[in-house]
Formats: structure tokens, sequence, C-alpha cells
């Protein structure tokens, strides 16, 4: 008895919290667990299992209470409860045909699930769009689940980076999509195009009339971005280029690794051999863009930068590394050459394959629609009927409506980015009373608002007077949105569209397009087809041109 009041008197001596380590050390020692309890990494590993479990408490009752709040929102069928609608949208002309069914079927928007625990809201009408594309960059960030593989190449470009850094860059870029800047790089779209052309008639005359205009017009693009970004002409069409090679290298890489989920983590991506030629790619790509940075800074003056730049755009074109050097912010401060690497390798990422595409699928819409290409074809040439030198010159370009609609017909119906993911940081209210929770990806499906029955009537038509100013009128400027839209649209969409009009015209007065066999629509980064979009090309002969 004296023994146990002992033991009772010397616990009630000892602090609270001393006390519960020592019953906790005497329950572990009753357990067999006693060398554990005279360790010193008891308290760390404590510290650790309730960390883990007090985040799968909170992530659970997030997951069942966002749950419970998406009810409201209308769901396909899964065929299977682990996969969720998984197997339902692969990146093929099935996982589109879906699309373009979910659009008919649920106008307003639905919820998809990837496997048991991840849910997605995908919405195709304007009405519903707004509310996502209106929210600022901090509520409706980019959804960094899909857009972090770009990360290790692009770093924190406009098209990755967020809250402030986003707001700051997008203000100090905007000048150098300017019409004064964008007016010289007409010249440049001509140049590429004439040797595009040239390449064209030398493999005719081989007897190679069927092309893919993919291969052809992505290294055009490329071409075209070498010498508006960094002044470089790396005859990229005419010969191979190792730093061209590695921009296409990583956008297929890129492409095949967001259909691998498992391979999303990265230090199993760089396990893989693909990841290795990721990294290879990537180092390639920087260096080639660090060493027009510092070259550049090199023959730059001590002082009076401005006044230098300013100067040198009097008589030469400014490319895209001069505008960076050259912006400022509110406080006066530049970007640093971290900064500039990943604008410059954003813009070249974003501005080939999106243009190549857009491009691509334009020539196929033509070739199928041979009166609207005559039409267009017809527009070009009386445009340019009295001219000795049949080049596009700024002004022209608003003087092409009709080729202008087939353009953005065509992009209505082949837009080539099909969706956009947002990542709600706060709760977003729709207009019919409905609420995204805190936390949800929304998807904001492009593809399937350009072929929303409600939306369009006969969606699937190629119809190029739907954009006839007088149908315009009283539609949504979101029923159209091949470049987003919103705070977060495409930045370079007017230097887009220019280089879509100008390689146009310029194609169509040199050569007729014809169909080829059907293709195969793959929705990867960008529209493509499965093994090319091929078409029949025909020179013009010269009382046509």
């Amino acid at each position: 008895m004296s023994v146990l009041g002992g033991c009772c008197s010397s616990f009630r001596s000892l602090p609270i919290h001393t006390l519960g380590l020592r019953m906790l050390e005497l329950s572990l020692s009753r357990l067999g667990l006693g060398p554990l309890a005279a360790s010193p990494w008891l308290l760390p590993l404590l510290a650790g299992v309730s960390w883990i479990l007090a985040r799968v408490l909170a992530w659970t009752y997030t997951f069942y209470n966002n749950s419970r709040r998406l009810r409201c929102f209308l769901q396909p069928p899964k065929p299977n409860w682990f996969l969720g609608h998984m197997n339902l949208v692969p990146s093929t002309e099935q996982g589109l045909i879906y699309f373009t069914q979910m659009a008919a079927n649920y106008p307003c928007g639905y919820l998809i699930w990837f496997g048991p625990i991840i849910p997605m809201v995908i919405f195709c009408h304007p009405d519903m769009l707004r509310s996502i594309t209106n929210a600022s960059a901090a509520i409706a960030p980019k959804d960094m689940q899909f857009y972090g593989t770009l990360k290790p190449w692009l770093g924190d470009g406009l098209l990755l980076s967020a809250g402030d850094k986003w707001s700051s860059h997008r203000r100090m870029l905007t000048p150098a999509f300017h019409f004064n800047i964008l007016k010289p790089y007409i010249k440049i779209f001509t140049k590429s195009a004439e040797i595009m052309h040239a390449k064209w008639e030398h493999l005719i005359t081989e007897g190679h009339t069927h092309l893919d205009m993919f291969e052809h017009i992505s290294l055009l693009t490329l071409d075209s971005l070498q010498k508006c970004v960094f002044s470089f002409d790396s005859n990229c069409q005419e010969k191979p280029s190792e730093y061209i090679a590695a921009i296409l290298e990583l956008s297929a890489l890129v492409s095949k690794r967001n259909q691998q989920l498992f391979l999303y983590m990265d230090f199993l991506y760089y396990l893989t051999s693909d990841g290795q030629r990721f990294r290879n790619a990537c180092r390639l790509v920087h260096d080639f863009t660090d060493a027009v940075i510092q070259e550049r800074r090199r023959t730059l003056p001590k002082e009076n930068i401005d006044d230098f730049l300013k100067a040198k755009a009097k008589t030469k074109t400014l490319d895209f590394i001069d505008v960076l050097l050259l912006t400022k912010d509110e406080d006066g401060k530049g970007l640093s050459d971290e900064d500039i690497r990943a604008e410059a390798d954003t813009f070249m990422f974003e501005g080939h394959d999106t243009t190549a595409s857009g491009l691509s699928w334009i020539l196929y819409n033509l070739a199928k629609h041979p009166e609207y290409q005559e039409r267009c074809r017809q527009e070009v040439q009386d445009l340019l009927r009295d001219r000795e030198s049949k080049e596009i010159e700024w002004d022209d370009l608003a003087q092409l409506p009709f080729l202008t609609m087939c353009i953005k017909e065509s992009l209505r119906l082949h837009p080539p980015v099909t969706s956009i993911s947002r990542r709600c940081t706060q709760d977003i209210v729709l207009p019919d009373g409905r609420v995204i929770p805190k936390g949800v990806v929304c998807l904001i499906d492009i593809f399937g608002t350009h072929h929303n029955p409600s939306v369009w009537q006969d969606p699937e038509v190629y119809d190029p007077f739907r954009f006839d100013p007088e149908n315009i009128k009283g539609r949504s400027p979101l029923a159209f949105i091949p470049f987003s839209a919103g705070p977060r649209n495409c930045i370079g969409q007017t230097f887009a569209m220019t280089e879509m009009k100008v390689i146009l015209a310029l194609t169509l007065l040199r050569f007729r397009v014809l169909p080829d066999k059907e293709p195969c629509r793959k929705p990867e980064l960008i529209l493509r087809t499965e093994g090319g979009l091929w078409l029949r090309v025909e020179p013009l002969s010269a009382g046509q041109q």
C-alpha cells in the first residue's frame, strides 16, 4: 500500500506534459514497444503522425462536403465506380465526340469524375462561363495539376504564373503586342511563307502533291517566331535545327506525359527515358535563350538603355527580347534575366503550336469547301491586283473581311486549344445560383461551347457567314472563345490572327488545296490529328494568280 501511495505521490509531483509522456511510455512498454518509448525520435514521430492524421481528416471532410455541394450539378452515368468517367474522355476522336454529346445533353454544364475522388465541373455555355472567365486570376488561377508538367520548361511565364507576379507581368508585356510593334513582323511572316511555298513547289515538281500541313506549317511558325522573338534565322524550314528539334520534342513529350497520370510526379518521370530526354531538351532550349539574353545585355550601353532601344526601333525591327529588356513596372524596375527567359520560352511554346494548328485546320476546311476557298482567293487577288509586289501590308488586313470570317469559323469548328482548366480558390456563384466549391477544378470547354447546339445552329457545319457583322449582333462574346476570355485571355491573339491572315492570303495566291484522306482529330496540348493532316496541293498557273 505504501509503495502504491509512493508511486501515486511521485506521479502527482510531475508536470502535466511530462506525466502524459510517462503514461505513454508505460503504455508502449506494455505493448512490447519499450525501445520506441525511450527513443529521442518519439516526439517527432508523434508530431508527424498527428500532422498526417490531421491532413487526412481535413481532406476527408473537404471531399465529403464538396461532394454534397456538387450534387446540384448533373452528371452523366459512370460506367465504372473506380475509374469514374476517365475511360469516356480519351484524347482521341471518340473523346471529342463524347464532349460534343455532353454539350448537347447538358448545355449548362455537368460534373464528371476522374477516378473515385477527383471531381471536375465542365462548362460549355456562355451564361455559365462568364462567372469563371470574369473571375480574377487570384480567384480562378490555372490548375497546376495539368499545367504543372510545363513548369520545368516555361518557368513563371504568363501561362503559368499567378497572383501579383502574373498581374505585374501582364501589364508589362501588353505593350509588346501593340500594333506598332507588330506591323514590321508582317515582312517576317511573308518571308517565312515564301520559303515554305518554294519547298512546296519543289516537292510538287518531284511528284509529292500530298503534304502534311502540320509538319510544314509548324516549321513555318517556328521560323517566324525565332525571328520575331530573338532576331535569329536558323533556316529551320530548309535544314535541321537543334533548337527547333528540342522545341518540337518538348511539346511531344509534354503531350505524352499528360496522358500518363502515374508520371505526373517529377521524381518518377525523371527516372524514365522520356524524363531524361525532356530534361536534356529543356537544358538545350534554356541555354539558347540565356545566350541570346546575355549577348543582348552585353551590347546594351551602361546608361540610357531606353534611348538606345528607342533609337534602334527607328532603324530596325524590335524583337521580343528587345521589348522585354525595355519594359519596366510602375516602380521603374525591369525584368530579371530569368523572367525574360520564361516569357520568351512561353511565347515560343504558345505561339508555334496554336498557330500551326489553326492554319492547318483552316486550309483543311477551305479544301473541303472549294467555293469558300475561291472566294477568299478572289478577295486577295482583288486587293493586290494593281500592285507590282504581291505583299500584304498592315492596312490590308482590315480589307479581307471574308477571309477573316473563314478563319474565325475554322477556329470555332476546330479550336487549337480545346479546353482550359481553372482551380477555384474560393466559392464561385453561378448566375443560376449553383455554387462551385472552393478547391474544385472547373473546365472551360472551348470545343464544347463552340459545338453546343443551344449556342450555335447546326454547329457541325462549316459556315463562315456566322461571322458576318449582321449575324454577330446579339451573340454573346463568350460563344466564340478560341483565345480564351476574361483577364487571362491570350495576350498574343492579335499576333496570331495577323500571322494567320498573312500566311493564308499568300498561300491562296499561289496554291489550291484539295481534300485528301479524312483526318481523325486528336486533342492534346493543341488539336492535332492522328498521323498528320494531309491535303493535296496544286500550284496555280500564272494566269490564275
